[in-house]
């Protein structure tokens, strides 16, 4: 599997700590990566623009300048609210969307400068499981269809052999290859979610982005489909971005937990260490809303306040609206993310305050 050579990290943007993977080049690295979202004039606002009216573009701030580096074999936990920008990230390490500013690294080489034949070759190895299973595969193809599809149009398998290899992914994914004539209506939810794995392994990537791959599922399924993916990392060697809202499939999964509020990264930290020491008051905040055993007694309430709207994000540090730790730099000034013990890095102004 690729990106273990020894090598700097890419230097191009704003560098960010690693957690501790000394000179190891990231098998994916984002730098100032940012994704707007923006909605155009109908003609009524063009009319009423020539009339004189202050009708401004409506714009959504999805991704904002967010930094992060991925290491080969890494299980990596990206967290937040609805509406953070989580799947918008996934989707752009995935190639699906183009970032609006910045650079995403492969290997240490700026992915959009590559030749023709190699931006195919890193956009194969990336690949991406979506969250509803009933959404993502085609209802008009049969199951051995949809996982042949690509592997058949990009060369990767001759067509006298596509039968057997379908086969063979299907029973990696845990799925009998006798129901590759079906059709996904005739399969459970936890089925299909394995038809879209299957699919997602035919074009033999290095890289997996999850985006809340078992949010749709039961309990006792999602904890099978868990199983099978690490069971697939320790086959194939698969390296992960697993998009979730739940803290306790990120700490089961992860071996680091990146958490985002309103498109930005506010904390990044080894999984034991998130949840032993969360830095960010935002990450407090949702900790100490994850049901447990010790606190069974105790009321639960969400993160106060709302989520500001990506079209008007605050000013400063986006959080400081729901923080009652917010001072007057927080107002003004986004806070860098910097590391604040070793591996572990949170944007947030409390951590400049001399230690008492």
């Amino acid at each position: 599997m690729g990106g273990g050579e020894e090598a700097s990290a890419p230097t191009a943007g704003a560098p960010v700590p690693t957690h501790g993977a000394g000179a190891r080049t990231p098998i994916l690295s984002l730098r100032g990566v940012s994704r707007e979202f923006r909605k155009p004039f109908d003609l009524a606002a063009r009319l009423a623009r020539r009339l004189g009216a202050d009708i401004r573009e409506e714009v959504v701030h999805a991704v904002d300048r967010v930094d992060l580096d991925i290491f080969a074999g890494e299980v990596v936990g990206l967290v937040g609210e609805s509406g953070c920008g989580k799947s918008t990230l996934g989707r752009m390490v995935a190639g699906i969307l183009p970032p609006t500013s910045g650079t995403i690294f492969w290997k240490g080489r700026d992915r959009a400068s590559f030749p023709p034949g190699e931006a195919k070759a890193a956009k194969l190895a990336v690949q991406m499981i979506f969250q509803d299973p009933y959404a993502s595969l085609n209802p008009r193809l049969r199951v051995g269809e949809i996982i042949g599809e690509a592997p058949l149009v990009h060369g990767l398998v001759p067509a006298a052999e596509l039968e057997a290899y379908v086969d063979e992914q299907m029973r990696r994914a845990g799925l009998d290859p006798a129901f590759k004539r079906r059709y996904p209506h005739q399969f459970s939810g936890g089925q299909r979610q394995r038809i879209g794995i299957a699919r997602a392994l035919a074009v033999g990537p290095e890289f997996l982005v999850c985006d809340e791959a078992v949010a749709a599922l039961d309990v006792s399924i999602q904890a099978q489909i868990l199983n099978l993916f690490m069971d697939l990392r320790r086959e194939l060697g698969l390296t992960y971005l697993f998009i979730s809202h739940d803290l306790g499939v990120v700490e089961h999964l992860s071996d680091r937990v990146v958490i985002m509020y309103l498109g930005r990264v506010v904390e990044s930290a080894p999984a034991e260490e998130v949840f032993a020491r969360p830095n960010h008051p935002y990450t407090q905040a949702l900790l100490a809303e994850v049901p447990r055993i010790s606190n069974r007694k105790r009321a639960f309430a969400g993160v106060k306040g709302e989520i500001p709207s990506p079209l008007a994000p605050p000013a400063g540090c986006h959080f400081h609206p729901r923080c009652s730790h917010a001072m007057p730099i927080c107002r003004e000034a986004a806070p860098p993310l910097r590391e604040v013990a070793p591996g572990h890095l949170s944007a947030c102004h409390l951590n400049d305050r001399p230690a008492v």
